[in-house]
């Protein structure tokens, strides 16, 4: 699919040449850009709680972790610029409605200039929190009954059943990283120019015209764009996920998927992921993702990603490199 759109792109180039033109506002290209601003994005908060464990919430775990995530990058990078999409338990932007809450986290990333999207989550699957009863047949008994039919009796058998309850722990677990689904490539592509960093910073009194993104050498240049930032946000997941086997986690891997918690990360115009650091349904990790070691482990553990991620994007800053 990549190689497609690679080829895709290369060959727009050549029927538009206005896009090898080079126009004052035209930004670093994404593979040479460095990480200025990254986004941090609690999952929930306010009314909207996620999911739910044996005594937490969705809402109150993932900002524990977003916020310790953010002041240990803030200590080992002091030169990026860290941003939250929300600091409190509430809903994002103190938007009513949940399609206003994902829309503002989309639209404050974008309006940041952001270069690198993080979501911090919680998973959960089963019917409840820890576990739930359900029933077996542990014994069939037969029984007979005679019915008249005329002058005859015809004797029927049937059976009742002798039923057992028993505990079914809720045994889902680990780590799961996901990027946008590349089915949803067009919105992603869309919002590559709602990013102001895309256009860079242009003086309000500036008589520079910003090209129109309708226009399909614009719409090229953007889809270029959208490839570079899945790749990276490839890169970072499968960073992540490294760093969690590493610390003894279970790992479902890196996914795709489009549910609408996810709908941002599709609409941040950045590499963007996000991290399922757990299941609060399963009642062992519940008590880890809530822990106070669990935590520091878990934003460690992103950290070295995002510290492995970083340095490969210096490497490529860095004149003469052979990546």
């Amino acid at each position: 699919m990549l190689k497609q759109v690679r080829f895709i792109g290369l060959f727009l180039i050549l029927v538009f040449p206005q896009l090898s033109f080079l126009p004052v506002t035209k930004p670093v290209p994404p593979s040479r850009m460095p990480i200025r601003t990254v986004v941090i994005d609690p999952g929930h908060g306010g009314d909207f709680t996620g999911a739910r464990g044996l005594f937490s919430l969705e809402k109150d775990v993932s900002l524990a972790v977003a916020l310790k995530f953010g002041k240990a990058l803030e200590a080992a990078f002091p030169d990026i610029k860290v941003v939250y999409t929300r600091t409190t338990d509430a809903n994002a932007g103190n938007k009513p409605t949940l399609r206003e809450d994902l829309n503002y986290r989309a639209d404050f990333a974008n309006a940041s200039g952001g270069d690198l999207f993080i979501s911090f989550h919680c998973n959960s699957a089963g019917k409840a929190p820890g576990g739930w009863y359900e029933k077996r047949v542990i014994k069939k008994i037969p029984h007979y009954r005679t019915v008249k039919k005329g002058k005859k009796s015809i004797r029927h058998k049937y059976y009742t059943y002798q039923y057992q309850s028993y505990w079914v722990e809720n045994e889902a677990k680990g780590t799961e990283t996901y990027i946008w689904a590349v089915d949803k490539n067009d919105a992603k592509v869309n919002s590559v120019s709602q990013n102001n960093e895309y256009y860079g910073e242009i003086d309000s009194t500036s008589n520079i015209t910003l090209p129109d993104p309708n226009d399909p050498a614009e719409k090229a240049r953007m889809l270029v764009y959208a490839q570079h930032y899945f790749r990276k946000s490839l890169n970072l997941a499968s960073l992540i996920e490294q760093q969690f086997v590493s610390a003894g986690r279970t790992s479902r891997g890196v996914k795709q998927r489009n549910d609408k918690g996810i709908w941002v990360l599709q609409a941040t115009g950045m590499p963007s992921v996000l991290v399922e650091i757990g299941f609060i349904s399963n009642r062992d990790e519940e008590k880890y993702i809530n822990s106070e070691k669990g935590q520091n482990e878990i934003v460690q553990n992103v950290l070295d990603a995002f510290a492995a991620y970083a340095g490969r994007q210096d490497a490529k800053t860095t004149p003469n490199s052979s990546k």
